[in-house]
């Protein structure tokens, strides 16, 4: 059997800064980007994966990243946030392969799918 995989990828605006001993960085923002791919099964479809991805995104975009309970006292990288959005994408169903945050034009963050 056949097994295809559906990439997305979306864009969202968060401010965060760092406050954790060793590594310390005052406020600041960034243009974001997420790309999730995920192994497409049953009879999930493309539709479900980008609400289930929007639905993510819709939460982060235009807010301060520390304020979130799921950062509660960690530092917001962008290692995290690809974390978390692997997590939200599991928790909606899906089964993703990788999920990989763009902090600034030249910085990729990924978490992959367990072995």
């Amino acid at each position: 059997m056949s097994q295809f995989t559906l990439t997305l990828q979306r864009s969202f605006v968060s401010d965060h800064f760092h406050d954790l001993p060793g590594f310390v960085e005052p406020r600041h923002g960034h243009n974001w980007a997420v790309e999730a791919e995920v192994i497409q099964e049953g009879t999930a479809s493309e539709a479900d994966f980008a609400k289930a991805l929007d639905a993510w995104v819709a939460i982060l975009d235009y807010t301060l990243l520390n304020d979130h309970a799921w950062l509660n006292g960690k530092n917001p990288t962008a290692e995290l946030l690809a974390q978390w959005a692997f997590e939200h994408l599991e928790a909606a169903g899906f089964r993703p392969r990788r999920v990989r945050i763009r902090e600034k034009a030249n910085y990729w963050a990924a978490c992959l799918e367990r072995a």
